[in-house]
């Protein structure tokens, strides 16, 4: 049996596919830098289904806070360490939509499979899912984004947004996450992750 090695680039009847679909207008979390606004649609090319030239914006949201949290603070796998200017500085936030969102679905069974792809796409090189970002933003069922399994903890699940969703988006800031209306909440997440809280 041939060893996975990359995953393989988008196929070329992609727009001809027929993904299967996540429809929802359910609340997503969001950690994001206190001094900006919650709603961003980055085009750094940095993250996983970022465009692969900056053709449009995506936003990345969580299902709940603990994946927000791991998804955030724990991109250097293995080191289980979060200071407290990094939580000081780092916002909470719920974020709501006020029409269905339409999501390519790479979470549920069959999603992956139906459009030729596999785990790969939501773990391995974010390049090569860059690509993949695009040829799905641009699929004739025009979707508003992806959901996906959390890479840092995929019991949870999360979403990337195309910027054409940002008029369907509202926001509530929760205060940092070492406000004290969060310390129950940070107290779990430290304890569910084995993550030590340093002073700095």
């Amino acid at each position: 049996m041939e060893r996975p090695g990359a995953h393989p680039e988008p196929a070329a009847d992609i727009a001809n596919r027929d993904p299967l679909i996540y429809q929802t207008s359910q609340s997503w979390r969001r950690i994001y830098a206190i001094d900006r606004d919650p709603i961003y649609f980055g085009r750094t090319k940095q993250n996983r289904f970022d465009a692969p030239n900056s053709e449009y914006g995506v936003l990345y949201l969580a299902e709940n806070a603990e994946c927000a949290f791991i998804e955030t603070f724990g991109q250097s796998t293995g080191i289980n360490v979060v200071t407290v200017s990094s939580l000081s500085s780092a916002g909470l936030a719920l974020v709501g939509s006020n029409r269905d969102l339409n999501l390519i679905d790479l979470a549920n069974p069959g999603g992956l499979a139906r459009i030729g792809a596999d785990g790969r796409l939501c773990a391995g090189d974010h390049r090569v899912a860059q690509r993949w970002s695009k040829a799905l933003q641009q699929h004739p069922c025009k979707p508003d984004g992806l959901f996906y399994r959390a890479r840092h903890d995929q019991a949870f699940t999360a979403c990337a947004l195309f910027d054409t969703a940002a008029d369907a988006l509202s926001t509530v800031e929760e205060g940092t996450l070492m406000d004290p209306r969060n310390s129950d909440l940070l107290a779990r997440i430290l304890d569910m992750y084995r993550f030590a809280l340093i002073k700095d």
